[in-house]
């Protein structure tokens, strides 16, 4: 007889450990299937109920290929997945994933999630030919089974990926990047949807203010708002451009260029991000559906931002990234050496020698630079007051900017606009 697959890459006594504890704690049954749902191990009793019920499902409805199918919805979901089977009970199921592939789960249940009623077991009557004298019992039998708050619930399918995403790397990978994926649709179609809420009966123009703001904020290493920015701009290319694959492609590789000359100036190695750009192009042509493509492309700005900070020291590089990026987002508020200080837990006295040496300026001139920066862009791209601008990036008094900015510059912000 053949080893489970699954055994071949985790070692059977320590899954069986695992049920046992997870058992011992809370008390659900709780089994490890393969992907066809087969059960492989299992610990706590199988319910009467379901041994009852099982004798009136048609040929046609088998518990294992529910099962199953669970552990793929709950894979492309990237978490634990909650559902109902064919009687109406509660289950949760964690995915098993090896080189992105699904090998098998881990499942809990059945259980309910308030107290048996009389809906229950109608609801079972009328789908499935079951005598009423069985339906009688059924209801007898469905006091027997655990009830776990919907709370609880959610609780314990935290506690199922805790335990058992570290059981295989690929598996916790392949979360992350599912999670991250279906983050940046939702935000994807919010934008189109504001879009469509917007102009109703007309394309409205491209946002220009937006992709402008984008390059500001990668220039600022903010990759919160830069991603944002991004996801906005790629919710108008879907509004104004269908679903088209190959015409999103074409938009795909302009904000690619883009973003990679932003990376540049905000200090990014030119080597290094051609490198970047010119595998985007070599990826690009494998993509074969716009969701992997917009993840590309998020990506790929992950890697143009992630190499903005190579120039920091090796040492302490995580706290002077954690600096820098708290500046980046808090420069347009009055924030001091000292704010900046606290937020990486530091005292303010070394973290000014810890700030200079690890960027190569001092707090108060690194500041300066990024509100210039964006001062600029808004000086050449808005009507607002040269005050108005002062006051957006951070400055208090106007000739104070004026001061700064012809620092940086060499012209006043009159005579840059």
């Amino acid at each position: 007889m053949s080893i489970p697959y699954l055994y071949t890459i985790v070692e059977q006594d320590k899954i069986s450990d695992m049920l046992k504890s997870f058992h011992a704690c809370l008390e659900l049954p709780i089994q490890v299937i393969d992907d066809k749902g087969t059960i492989l191990q299992s610990t706590g009793n199988v319910s009467s109920f379901c041994h009852l019920f099982k004798r009136f499902l048609p040929a046609n409805e088998i518990c294992s290929e529910i099962h199953a199918k669970a552990g793929k919805r709950a894979m492309d979901l990237g978490e634990t997945y909650i559902f109902s089977c064919h009687a109406n009970l509660n289950h949760i199921v964690f995915p098993l994933i090896n080189k992105s592939s699904l090998f098998g789960s881990v499942l809990v249940g059945p259980f309910l999630m308030d107290k048996p009623d009389s809906l229950l077991i109608s609801d079972l009557g009328c789908r499935y030919p079951i005598p009423t004298d069985s339906l009688l019992e059924l209801y007898e039998e469905a006091h027997s089974l655990p009830i776990v708050p919907p709370a609880k619930v959610t609780q314990i399918s935290h506690l199922l990926y805790y335990m058992f995403s570290s059981l295989i790397s690929d598996s916790y990978q392949h979360f992350i990047i599912n999670q991250e994926k279906l983050h940046q649709q939702s935000r994807i179609n919010e934008a189109i949807q504001r879009y469509k809420n917007y102009h109703p009966s007309q394309s409205p123009e491209y946002p220009y203010e937006t992709e402008k703001e984008l390059v500001t904020r990668v220039k600022a290493r903010d990759i919160t708002q830069a991603k944002a920015l991004l996801n906005d701009l790629l919710g108008y290319v879907f509004f104004s451009e269908g679903s088209n694959l190959d015409t999103i492609k074409n938009r795909a590789i302009e904000l690619c260029s883009l973003l990679s000359r932003a990376a540049i100036d905000g200090g990014a190695s030119n080597h290094i991000i051609l490198k970047i750009n010119n595998q985007f192009l070599e990826n690009i042509n494998t993509i074969g559906n716009l969701d992997d493509l917009c993840f590309l492309l998020q990506e790929t700005l992950n890697s143009f931002m992630e190499n903005m900070f190579d120039h920091l020291p090796e040492k302490n590089h995580d706290l002077a990234k954690k600096a820098v990026l708290y500046i980046a987002r808090n420069f347009s508020t009055p924030i001091t050496l000292e704010d900046a200080a606290a937020h990486i837990h530091l005292s303010p006295a070394y973290f000014s020698t810890f700030f200079k040496q690890a960027t190569g300026s001092s707090f108060k001139e690194y500041l300066n630079k990024i509100r210039i920066k964006e001062s600029k862009r808004l000086l050449a791209n808005s009507d607002y007051s040269i005050i108005d601008i002062a006051v957006a990036v951070g400055f208090s008094d106007q000739s104070y900017f004026s001061r700064v900015f012809k620092k940086y510059t060499g012209l006043t912000p009159k005579q840059y606009r």
